[in-house]
């Protein structure tokens, strides 16, 4: 198992810029715990609606639950030969962490009893309506995934993003509560192949100032 690892520092325009898609990876090369924790607990800092912190990570390393996972993917072969391979999941049920939150700001002073129990109910109204509750939790789990991929540059390991594989199989194979819908999943390793530069539309067709 490869463990030799170089990593040169990039500042945070270099990492937005060289942070490209890839989908060929050196096989058997692990990723450090703690550099792992560190690219995850990175990602968790991304913001969030009311701070529920919409996300999940479900990590996998094992090689043969990555074989497993691999036809859930449509035999995606990244998700084999990666290092790592992050299911990225939307909470329905944020609101409850709401609470767990809130009470917990309250119980240390951080705020009164009036703005906890207004932030409070002003969650639970929102999440009372499925269409919200499954909406902020694409939304958030989004912003998530990018901050993850971000980390992985910067702590020198490449990422892909991918949304083609079977949810509901998923769901099933690694048992996913209810509570949780799989938004996408990311690989993240060492890549054996460099990505490629994608073209991007000129700004001029992407900002539109003011109003249409």
């Amino acid at each position: 198992m490869s463990q030799n690892h170089t990593v040169t520092s990039l500042t945070a325009e270099q990492v937005m810029r060289e942070r490209h898609s890839v989908r060929q990876y050196k096989r058997d090369v692990v990723i450090p715990e703690e550099t792992l924790n560190e690219i995850l607990e990175l990602a968790a800092a991304a913001p969030s609606s009311w701070n529920l912190q919409q996300w999940r990570f479900l990590v996998i390393r094992n090689q043969e639950q990555k074989d497993f996972v691999r036809p859930i993917a449509y035999g995606q072969q990244q998700v084999s030969d990666a290092s790592a391979v992050v299911v990225i999941l939307g909470d329905l049920q944020a609101h409850l962490t709401g609470r767990e939150i809130y009470d917990e700001m309250l119980a240390a002073g951080k705020l009164p009893q009036e703005v906890r129990d207004n932030m409070v109910a002003q969650i639970e109204g929102a999440y009372s309506y499925e269409q919200v509750a499954r909406d902020e939790a694409n939304k958030n789990a989004g912003l998530a995934a990018m901050q993850l991929m971000l980390a992985a540059k910067a702590k020198g390991y490449d990422t892909v993003a991918m949304g083609g594989f079977d949810k509901a199989k998923l769901v099933e194979a690694l048992n996913i509560p209810d509570r949780f819908i799989p938004v996408m999943m990311i690989a993240i390793g060492e890549a054996a192949s460099p990505g490629r530069p994608t073209g991007r539309l000129p700004l001029s067709k992407l900002v539109i100032h003011e109003t249409f």
